[in-house]
């Protein structure tokens, strides 16, 4: 058993990985209020709010540090402030507080794909930089495809792990898991005519297929595609992002709360307590529970050579 810490919690996709391992979460941080609902509705614990204003000194003591620190400043889709943004650009440098003065094991951290050019390169050469130089971590960095590990999504971000060297020592044999040679398509996992989730006729036609253009995506049951990524803009029923279902009763629809969860890799009896905009939101800022469950599985394998650290 080890005990981790939820950093940037969302709904609990990294919680449900590590549990999966074996782990016991000893502290949670979350500062979005409907997250924190969702959160609380499966795990019965709810996080604490803003990173920002948590004392290191109430953050129990601790094995691993997860963190899905916020993407958007970094994100194709946003205006790539990365940590010139106001509210979020600071997040990674508030988990470098905590991971200063708890002296963490272990770490991982996951982010969008374009965190590694954002500003020619120079944003994650400063992530790389606090962890190694500052904190003494060996760090290894890789873009993992959700695809390749069971899910029938295309989605592909950037997962750091990293060990402090004064438990692990210098020389650390860290190997990323292998790839799934099964692949799912998204028309295992497509429903039949679940209400709620209808794309009007209006919508369809002064919208979304309004250019002969091939987009957007749109899928059935005989589809054997990737979807595309699921972003947590997705309720705005975006044309050149979304996918979409060829379904319901106006013929188009957006997922159900079942199929986000199939192509998320969550649990199908997880609770959704909230609306279906902010559902969509939730999961499209979550992790892919199955890629973080084994990136964690590789990571428990390293063994420390200092025992008495």
């Amino acid at each position: 058993m080890f005990r981790f810490v939820d950093l940037f919690a969302g709904i609990g996709g990294f919680r449900i990985a590590c549990e999966k391992n074996g782990g016991q979460c000893v502290f949670s941080s979350e500062w979005d209020k409907q997250a924190r609902k969702t959160y609380l509705a499966n795990f019965g614990h709810l996080p604490s709010g803003d990173i920002a204003d948590i004392n290191v000194n109430d953050i129990p003591n601790h094995e691993l540090i997860t963190a899905g620190f916020p993407c958007q400043p970094f994100s194709r889709i946003g205006k790539k402030e990365g940590f010139n943004h106001v509210t979020q650009g600071n997040a990674f440098f508030e988990i470098v507080r905590i991971l200063e003065h708890h002296q963490t094991k272990m770490i991982l951290l996951e982010n969008v794909q374009t965190i590694l050019s954002h500003d020619e390169g120079n944003t994650f050469q400063t992530i790389l930089s606090k962890l190694v130089d500052q904190l003494g971590y060996q760090v290894f960095y890789k873009t993992l495809d959700s695809s390749d590990f069971g899910l029938p999504q295309k989605r592909k971000r950037v997962y750091i792990v990293g060990f402090l060297q004064e438990v692990y020592g210098e020389h650390i044999e860290f190997t990323w898991p292998a790839i799934n040679r099964t692949k799912h398509f998204i028309n295992e996992f497509i429903e039949t005519h679940p209400t709620g989730y209808n794309i009007t006729h209006h919508l369809q036609q002064n919208y979304l297929f309004k250019k002969n253009d091939g987009l957007p995506q749109v899928v059935d049951k005989t589809t054997k595609v990737f979807v595309r990524t699921l972003s947590a803009s997705y309720y705005k029923i975006q044309r050149q992002t979304g996918t979409f279902i060829r379904d319901g009763d106006t013929g188009i629809r957006r997922f159900s709360k079942n199929e986000c969860l199939s192509i998320m890799g969550f649990p199908m009896d997880f609770i959704v307590p909230v609306s279906r905009a902010q559902m969509y939101k939730q999961f499209g800022n979550s992790v892919t529970v199955p890629v973080v469950q084994k990136i964690v599985a590789q990571m428990l394998k390293v063994k420390p050579i200092y025992k008495n650290v």
